[in-house]
């Protein structure tokens, strides 16, 4: 791993962890019910707003300890995972 990494990895209190845990499921809950709609990956507005809700939901709900530089780190993650693994209209990789 590289200085720069090691410098944005943090280590989570027991409270802060299930935030994050409890935050994420909160965030898959609110996109396949209101922004995962069919074809979301074709259209750049549907893409967008996947992308912008992620931002909100991370900035609001992540812990005091998510340096910027991580944040967008971790929004850039989720974003790419949603974007793989669900297709939209309920169909994703796990289903």
């Amino acid at each position: 791993m590289s200085p720069a990494a090691q410098q944005c990895e943090i280590e989570l209190s027991k409270k802060e962890e299930l935030q994050v845990k409890k935050l994420s499921k909160d965030l898959m809950e609110k996109l396949k019910n209101e922004k995962l709609v069919l074809d979301w990956r074709k259209r750049q507005q549907s893409r967008a707003q996947v992308r912008l809700t992620i931002e909100d939901v991370l900035d609001k709900g992540l812990p005091g300890i998510y340096i910027p530089e991580l944040y967008q780190k971790k929004c850039d993650a989720v974003y790419q995972h949603v974007y793989e693994s669900y297709y939209g209209a309920g169909k994703s990789v796990y289903a």
